[in-house]
């Protein structure tokens, strides 16, 4: 019987993780949290940063105790209840569908602004097969991709720092008090536009909790996964706070971005920095790095779809099955190239990266319940601050998640409903029946 391999390394987690989130993940939200912020860029990204740690904590604990594809579905329903990890995993899959979607979108419009003579749908059907055709390949041929693009990624940020350094020391020139203003300026600073600015600044994060999608197909899981969650939300929280400290110096806060401007902030402080060349470096750059996030994201919406499948929370022959040539979860990567398709064509980007936080802050609030309730009352294991840590994440993202806007608690509510039905209906059909002779037939089987 197939089954999924165990051939990935700590090294290719963490290539992974800082794929699916990018190390250039605040340069596209960079002018919308300045405006929020009032430049506050460097602060919300640091808090931001802090606040993830707690769950990445509590994901690596949780997937000491449950291996499993499922991640925060398999936790919450672990320890919770399994209605509770039905709801985490279909809000989860929110996130993980509308992220290759929006991945899809934003690569297409930028391409087409590179080659306008394709149109934008020729784009989109282009880079939704590309993401499907690389993860039908197994997660092995994955991970080796990922590391290419982190390679390249790297270089190119490299090259950002030494032009904005270049620039600091010979045309702006900061003194004194000027270094710390990107921390703090009394001018403008407002602790609620800070915090504000927080609950935006943390999609520089999401997708970390894609890591633990990968426990049985990694060596050594119960060390593994934490090192890599918590290191990844480290590592990608320091590389972000200097990418906007040094903006921040560059082009210091004198006002918000203009509407035209704001979504290509960064690109024109680097316009600045290091002319022409570096502006069109940085354009291929992000474009590459949300192809990167793209194939991950489907990754790990594939692999979880098969957790839930396995359990038959979906229908575990489609859902459930493996590749017996590759021990992929095929019919999943399928369905999400097919949702990614049609995706394309009907969100906008906006809408679709609204929805994002939804769906994760749903799962980040469950799984870390998931680590209170366990090592707080249902284990003899011994952790540090079993108690503290998951319930200050808990807390934080609750926090992060009632402040979504209007359009994302609507459409998020509505998708929830529509998981609620489902699991309604999965039920009904295999409620015991009740036969003449007054006993149960059939059977009742976990949803």
């Amino acid at each position: 019987m197939p089954h999924l391999k165990r051939s990935l390394k700590l090294w290719h987690l963490l290539v992974y993780g800082i794929i699916i989130i990018q190390p250039t993940a605040p340069m596209g939200i960079y002018g919308v949290v300045s405006n929020i912020a009032r430049g506050h860029v460097v602060t919300t990204i640091l808090i931001a940063m802090v606040a993830m740690l707690f769950t990445a904590v509590s994901y690596g604990r949780m997937a000491r105790v449950y291996p499993s594809a499922g991640s925060a579905y398999a936790y919450v329903g672990g320890e919770l209840h399994p209605v509770a990890g039905y709801m985490v995993g279909w809000s989860m899959l929110m996130d993980y569908l509308l992220n290759p979607i929006i991945c899809a979108i934003w690569c297409s419009a930028a391409a087409a602004n590179i080659l306008p003579s394709i149109p934008y749908a020729a784009w989109a059907v282009s880079f939704v097969l590309l993401f499907t055709l690389l993860n039908l390949r197994g997660a092995k041929s994955s991970s080796n991709l990922n590391a290419l693009l982190a390679l390249g990624m790297s270089l190119v940020v490299v090259a950002f720092f030494a032009c904005a350094l270049r620039y600091l020391a010979l045309v702006a020139r900061p003194v004194g008090g000027q270094w710390l203003v990107p921390f703090y300026d009394p001018s403008t600073f407002a602790a609620p536009r800070v915090f504000h600015g927080t609950s935006v600044a943390v999609l520089t994060y999401i997708g970390f909790d894609g890591i633990s999608t990968m426990s049985e197909e990694v060596e050594n899981p119960r060390r593994n996964i934490m090192l890599a969650t918590v290191l990844t939300c480290l590592l990608v929280g320091v590389l972000s706070a200097a990418e906007v400290y040094v903006a921040q110096l560059a082009w210091p806060y004198r006002g918000p971005f203009s509407e035209s401007a704001v979504d290509t902030a960064y690109v024109q402080i680097a316009l600045r920095i290091g002319g022409h060349v570096l502006f069109q470096v940085l354009n291929a750059t992000l474009l590459i790095a949300n192809v990167g996030s793209g194939i991950a994201a489907q990754f790990g919406a594939a692999r979880l779809l098969y957790g839930m499948g396995r359990d038959n929370a979906l229908p575990i022959r489609f859902f459930g099955a493996l590749s017996n040539s590759t021990a992929i979860p095929r019919n999943n990567v399928l369905l999400v190239g097919a949702a990614s398709l049609a995706g394309v064509f009907l969100l906008t980007y906006e809408r679709g990266a609204e929805l994002l936080n939804f769906g994760a802050f749903i799962a980040f609030m469950g799984v870390n319940a998931a680590a209170l309730v366990h090592y707080k009352w249902r284990t003899t294991d011994v952790v540090r601050f079993p108690a503290l840590l998951p319930l200050c994440g808990l807390l934080v993202s609750f926090f992060i998640w009632i402040h979504l806007g209007r359009n994302a608690q609507v459409l998020g509510t509505a998708w929830i409903a529509a998981g609620l039905c489902l699991y309604w209906l999965r039920r009904r059909k295999h409620v015991p029946r009740r036969k003449d002779d007054g006993t149960l037939g059939g059977s009742l089987l976990a949803p």
